[in-house]
């Protein structure tokens, strides 16, 4: 019976075998895929371009000068005004009373004036014939400097009277379009309260920020290219007008303003703009634009060295050793080891391992506005 048992184990290990040895071989495995890159498709690095906004080289917000009651406003945002042009007025009520009563101060004090010299003139005779005193003479010659000075006085009060009713009219004080105003009739405002915003399009300029890994390239009074994000098939001349001393403390960006001298009636104000520097910068002796531009985390580092995987002919990945160049806010500039034209993988390089058959995907090229 036991040797029954046994045979019958047997036989069915037997079995077993058979059957492992018909099981077909597991799958191969496809090709994992891998983005890529093209070097040299993205490493543009002849010129730095950046995005700004399109802005005035003047903008001033205007206010009343007096508080009041706003009765009317004459323009809308988008109007274009001239110097001195009416914007809004004030109720004028109370500001033609302070003046109807400063100038009765005035006469009043005129009249005062006329009789203090009427009378030192009388005094004057009187101590020529001996009649009075010097002492007496003195004191009509003192009322009247007195007098002199209330008259003064009270016409300087007079003409400031005068100015509140003039500022109850708020002109513009340069010419230009109107972008901003606030002020509405029944509005009552402040003095000083901005109520319009006045941008001079006469000088059109462009606000870019510059990251300090390449203020090198930004040099005062260069020239540059600009496109306007809305029609990039034309560009315009600019000129670096004004350089920040001092990074934006929030930012650790340096602002540019660019003017541009040849703007029209397509470049309007806020508008996205491409500036294209036309300067190359040079970093521990070596151009910018001999060097290769990669994205950061396509640099990796193995065994203390800087590598990147190249993606070979065969669609296999080979680590290979670089030399890198400066680290951009874009990306890392690579002085050797790579050549335009080949493809590198640009993401999950930690991951790679030699040899490795991969499927790429080529990254598409973003555009830059210039």
């Amino acid at each position: 019976m036991k040797i029954r048992f046994l045979g019958l184990v047997s036989l069915t290990l037997l079995a077993t075998l058979l059957a492992a040895c018909d099981k077909p071989p597991p799958p191969v495995q496809p090709p994992r895929p891998a983005l890529v890159m093209v070097v040299g498709a993205k490493a543009a690095a002849n010129a730095m371009a950046l995005v700004g906004e399109v802005r005035p080289r003047y903008e001033s917000s205007q206010g009343f000068r007096i508080n009041g009651k706003v009765i009317e406003r004459k323009v809308d945002v988008g109007a274009r005004v001239k110097k001195g042009q009416v914007i809004a007025r004030l109720d004028a009520a109370d500001t033609n009373l302070s003046t109807a009563a400063a100038q009765a101060d005035v006469r009043a004090a005129e009249a005062s004036h006329a009789l203090a010299m009427a009378e030192v003139e009388r005094q004057r005779q009187l101590f020529a014939k001996k009649f009075i005193s010097a002492s007496a003479l003195d004191i009509r010659e003192a009322e009247l400097k007195t007098s002199s000075a209330r008259l003064a006085q009270v016409r300087a009060r007079a003409n400031v009277t005068g100015n509140q009713t003039l500022y109850t009219n708020l002109t513009a004080d340069r010419d230009g379009v109107v972008t901003m105003i606030r002020a509405e009739p029944g509005q009552v405002v402040q003095a000083g309260e901005a109520v319009a915003q006045i941008a001079d399009t006469n000088e059109i300029e462009v606000l870019v920020a510059v990251p300090e890994s390449r203020m090198a390239e930004v040099k005062l009074n260069a020239t540059v290219t600009v496109k306007m994000w809305a029609n990039r098939q034309k560009a315009y001349t600019g000129i670096v007008r004004e350089i920040a001393p001092a990074a934006d403390s929030a930012t650790r960006v340096f602002n540019v303003r660019v003017s541009i001298k040849d703007a029209d009636e397509a470049v309007k104000l806020g508008m996205t703009a491409g500036v294209k520097f036309n300067q190359q910068a040079i970093q521990q002796g070596v151009q910018q634009d001999a060097a290769l531009l990669i994205p950061t985390g396509a640099l990796t580092e193995i065994n203390g060295k800087k590598t990147v995987w190249v993606i070979d002919a065969n669609n296999k990945a080979q680590p290979r050793e670089v030399v890198a160049g400066q680290f951009r806010e874009d990306g890392v500039l690579i002085v050797s080891g790579l050549q335009a034209g080949e493809k590198i993988a640009i993401a999950g390089v930690h991951t790679l391992i030699k040899n490795q058959q991969v499927k790429p995907i080529v990254e598409p090229v973003a555009g830059v506005v210039p």
